[in-house]
């Protein structure tokens, strides 16, 4: 049959690295192509590799038709939730996953609740018999989907990641450079490095990916020791204050005494973020 490759929708998940590539090839040259493509009309969802594969060495394969999409969001939480499931993805890859299910779902959601209300007369969640089936209405109208997205907890467990994972995964997400994106996916880095490193300008990321896997390194500790030093200053300062108050009355000389050592104290702290500052404009932070 005539099988339609569209390479927006190939390019959806991450593509294999050569070396995988390379290990799937010659799986399939050994042991032929034992898992069927699976197709949406004549267009191919998934088994892009091996589809390749097999067409550049005439090796046989099987398809198969599948009956849950009804839309192309379909086919990708379907695809999204396939690669989710798959232990050879990394903790990157399944937190990055994990935020595009949670806006498809939530623009479905949005899209339902649009269409709901311009047509009052929109039959019942029981009455859709086309629906998909991340369309199974609940009692609130909401995708049962969606919903299990909902809250930090559900995004984590669906990526099988931490909070404060997912927390890390967001922030690179929204801040990294694309050179940091692709050191973290590729394991130059870890996922805390790459979010100590997002912190920095574009124009300072670029420079440290660029440089190579020690400066990202050297660049994420920079990062983390100008914040340290600032907590540390401010803990020291609180540990002080209340050393000098214990035992002092609440009136008279003692107390203005308190508070002349209260002011210098955080006069001190204010000199030393100054101090931190001047030295990260120096290394170019």
């Amino acid at each position: 049959m005539n099988i339609t490759v569209n390479e927006d929708l190939k390019a959806y998940i991450d593509p294999l690295t050569s070396e995988e590539y390379e290990s799937l090839e010659r799986s399939v040259l050994n042991e032929g192509c034992r898992d069927a493509l699976v197709l949406w009309g004549n267009l191919l969802v998934d088994g892009h590799n091996r589809y390749a594969i097999c067409q550049a060495h005439g090796l046989p394969f099987q398809t198969v038709q599948s009956t849950l999409f009804k839309t192309i969001d379909d086919v990708h939480l379907w695809m999204i939730d396939q690669h989710l499931g798959r232990r050879s993805v990394s903790d990157f890859q399944r937190g990055v996953l994990a935020l595009r299910k949670r806006q498809l779902v939530a623009e479905r959601a949005a899209r339902m609740h649009a269409l709901q209300s311009q047509d009052a007369s929109a039959p019942d969640a029981n009455d859709q018999v086309d629906a998909s089936p991340w369309e199974e209405a609940t009692s609130s109208n909401v995708p049962v989907v969606a919903q299990s997205l909902s809250s930090r907890d559900d995004l984590a467990k669906a990526a099988r990641l931490s909070n404060s994972q997912m927390l890390l995964i967001e922030k690179i997400q929204k801040q990294a450079a694309p050179e940091v994106v692709a050191a973290v996916k590729s394991g130059v880095i870890s996922i805390n490095a790459a979010a100590a490193v997002s912190s920095l300008s574009t124009e300072d990321q670029v420079a440290a990916a660029a440089a190579g896997k020690e400066e990202l390194k050297q660049a994420a500790k920079r990062v983390r020791d100008a914040k340290r030093k600032p907590r540390e200053a401010a803990s020291e300062l609180a540990e002080q204050v209340t050393a000098d108050s214990e035992g002092v009355d609440s009136t008279g000389d003692e107390l203005q005494t308190l508070r002349k050592r209260v002011a210098t104290l955080e006069a001190e702290n204010a000199s030393l973020r100054k101090q931190v500052l001047t030295l990260l404009e120096k290394r170019g932070l």
